[in-house]
């Protein structure tokens, strides 16, 4: 984790005890099948302490890349009973509808006895309503857009009140997709129609916000209760086309460093909005403990958060992770059961660079099927697997996102030069990729 940036993670095992002098009978599990999840695993594998790692739902490339085990089970009912019978002493959410489905994943793990790296469903609450959130930001004051909730479109349209560019935001889950920068009526109309009358996403409010100007950045840390510990920022790449144009996507591509932020703006970001957040999360009765997103707006006032996610980003965790070393594994458990280890992780001071390849027709659709060719070929570059499947010897698409190519460089043009050089050797037809990732900066 951090040291080198190719080949397979050995799966053997992790530690248990009040004492944290581990045996060969711990195990974790981590709730999840992408890209994220495919970093996050190896990570886990990765860690000092070396666990056995298992994945649900997974994916063939997690399982048999990675070695991690299969999980015999095909919902959270199931899931719960797997782990329970198969002794899992941590659960790791890396997939945010599990922890607000039926109960929530942590919940239903805190009732099992089993550690859960993951909000409790009030927690994840921060992620699974947008208004929510902001309600949440502004009762402790916390630096943002101002806002309105919205019912309907009628309440839409007569938020928004003709100001534009505007902010539309959907109030629930959407995997990325559900927020539009509207420019003018035309823009903010067909947003409108598109997920208050078609209901593109399902039932919800809307949430009409102020629009920000400025750079974006991504911070994350790691909450266990009162405790925190920020891990290397990131800044991702959300338009589909270079130079951030065309619609969203879930993310194209991030760059990732402890040089992307300075040592004034870090401090202004932990005081302003990093401990202002977890103070309120205790303050409020929340219990939050796993990872935490803030996606922040520079602005000529400052730092302000656009918004929150009860889990890593992806792919921002594709770029962060290759710089963390130490005991990941042991970071998670110890902080899942409200014990935050921050000398268990050391943080490069280099850069990671990840370009996502993304299928035909992405993201209004995806194609699937087209076989992907050069994976032998990447020889300075991880490759984590996104939307893919195998069939016989051959990989092929099987998603919208389906490759993440990160390399690293004690430079930012470096590992931008290697992340590059190295995604051109996997092909297949109809592939998107940015060719600015990492170039185009603040």
């Amino acid at each position: 984790m951090g040291v080198e940036w190719q080949g397979r993670i050995s799966i053997v095992s992790l530690v248990k005890g009040s004492s944290l002098l581990y045996s060969s009978d711990v195990k974790i599990c981590v709730v999840g099948k992408g890209g994220r999840e495919h970093a996050l695993i190896r990570a886990l594998g990765e860690s000092a302490s070396q666990p056995e790692v298992f994945c649900f739902p997974g994916s063939e490339a997690i399982h048999e890349i990675e070695g991690a085990g299969k999980v015999e089970a095909h919902d959270l009912d199931s899931l719960m009973s797997w782990m329970t019978m198969a002794g899992i002493d941590l659960c790791v959410a890396g997939e945010e509808s599990y922890l607000v489905t039926g109960e929530g994943l942590a919940n239903r793990c805190e009732n099992a006895g089993i550690p859960c790296w993951g909000p409790p469903f009030a927690g994840a609450q921060m992620e699974a309503s947008k208004e929510f959130a902001k309600e949440f930001m502004q009762r402790h004051e916390i630096p943002t857009g101002a806002a309105s909730g919205c019912a309907d479109v009628e309440e839409a349209r007569a938020a928004i009140a003709g100001k534009y560019p505007t902010v539309l935001k959907f109030d629930g889950l959407a995997a990325g997709k559900g927020v539009a920068v509207c420019p003018d009526e035309v823009a903010a109309e067909e947003f409108l129609q598109e997920v208050m009358v078609e209901r593109r996403f399902g039932p919800g409010r809307l949430l009409v916000e102020e629009c920000l100007i400025g750079p974006e950045i991504s911070i994350f840390a790691a909450v266990s209760g009162p405790e925190y510990l920020i891990l290397t920022p990131a800044r991702d790449y959300k338009r589909i086309g270079e130079g951030d144009e065309g619609p969203n996507t879930g993310g194209m591509g991030a760059v990732a460093s402890r040089q992307l932020a300075d040592a004034g703006l870090m401090k202004k970001i932990e005081e302003e909005i990093v401990a202002p957040t977890v103070a309120g999360l205790e303050k409020d009765g929340l219990n939050y403990k796993g990872f935490l997103y803030f996606g922040l707006m520079l602005t000529a006032d400052g730092p302000k958060i656009i918004e929150y996610n009860c889990r890593f980003g992806d792919p921002e965790c594709q770029a962060v992770m290759p710089l963390v070393s130490g005991d990941l594994a042991r970071f998670c458990f110890e902080g899942a059961k409200g014990n935050l280890k921050p000398d268990l992780l050391s943080f490069s001071e280099g850069w990671s660079v990840c370009c996502i390849l993304a299928s035909a027709g992405y993201p209004e659709s995806s194609r699937v099927d087209d076989v992907i060719s050069g994976l032998d070929e990447v020889s300075e570059a991880r490759i984590y697997h996104a939307g893919t499947k195998k069939v016989g010897d051959d990989w092929f698409t099987n998603g919208g996102r389906v490759l993440a190519i990160v390399a690293g460089g004690e430079t930012r043009e470096e590992a931008v030069v290697k992340a590059h050089d190295e995604a051109a050797k996997v092909t297949f037809d109809g592939s998107q990729r940015r060719n600015d990732i990492g170039r185009l900066h603040f």
